[in-house]
C-alpha cells in the first residue's frame, strides 16, 4: 500500500470528503497505513484537508 493508491482513490472520488478510516475501509487496509501516506501527501500538498470535528481527526479531498 503506497501513496499512490490512496492519491488515485482520492481523485476517483474527487467531489468528496473522507476520513482515513473511510477510505482504510474502502481500500481494505490498515488504518494506520493510510494515516502515514496521508501525511506524506499533505507534506506534498497534494490533498486537501480540514478538522473533521473531533479531536485529531480531519477529512481529505484530491487536489485538483
Amino acid at each position: 500500500m503506497g501513496q499512490q493508491e490512496v492519491s488515485d482513490f482520492l481523485k476517483k472520488y474527487n467531489a468528496k470528503w473522507f476520513t482515513s478510516k473511510e477510505i482504510a475501509l474502502k481500500l481494505g487496509v490498515s488504518t494506520g497505513s493510510v494515516i502515514n501516506n496521508l501525511s506524506k501527501l499533505r507534506k506534498s500538498k497534494q490533498v486537501l484537508y480540514k478538522p473533521a470535528g473531533r479531536a485529531n481527526q480531519y477529512l481529505y479531498k484530491y487536489k485538483k
